[in-house]
């Protein structure tokens, strides 16, 4: 095998995916996917911690980008408004390829330890986006409470639009799902 090859994280994550799919999560190794890449496993932890990790490593990415969206966000910006701005950039990142997010959610789904790694990256993402909101001044229990219903809205608009039969665009659905909330916690 050669010393480098081109995109070898790309084609860890990829081969990781379809073994998960194929196999399960618990009957794949890091051997597995490494040869199913063309690399070895000494690659694959220069780019990946561990196995489950193969399938959250863009979280840092997210968590930098949703941290610049709430802090860039117009000055006087009303809170929840920059909550879905953010939200805009959430959907323009992950709403890339719906075929592979709902093949990578059903691997998590499936396994409970996936699942718990789920929970901590949304709740680091959300601590990020509470962390941004009070660096713009927005006093605290208010950003923790705009944080948290901004990732309720991701997580709802997330799997209506893995599991919807249409060709709707994740910020398309995260939009409406911010409307049926404000619906909600308008007065009447």
């Amino acid at each position: 095998m050669a010393r480098w090859e081109p995109n070898a994280s790309g084609r860890l994550r990829e081969a990781a995916l379809d073994l998960y799919t194929e196999r399960g999560y618990e009957q794949t190794t890091v051997g597995d996917i490494a040869e199913r890449a063309g690399l070895t496993a000494r690659t694959f932890f220069r780019y990946f911690a561990d196995k489950r990790e193969v399938l959250f490593a863009r979280g840092d990415e997210l968590q930098h980008a949703v941290r610049a969206a709430a802090v860039e966000a117009p000055e006087g910006m009303p809170t929840m408004r920059v909550v879905a701005a953010v939200l805009d950039v959430i959907a323009e990142l992950v709403g890339r390829d719906r075929d592979h997010s709902r093949r990578r959610q059903a691997v998590i789904d499936a396994t409970p330890e996936l699942q718990e790694r789920e929970l901590i990256k949304l709740a680091r993402l959300s601590a990020v986006l509470r962390e941004g909101l009070r660096e713009r001044g927005v006093p605290d229990p208010e950003a923790g409470l705009a944080a948290e219903t901004g990732i309720a809205i991701f997580r709802v608009a997330f799997e209506r639009w893995i599991t919807a039969p249409d060709e709707r665009e994740l910020i398309d659905v995260m939009r409406e799902a911010t409307a049926r909330l404000e619906t909600l916690v308008a007065p009447r």
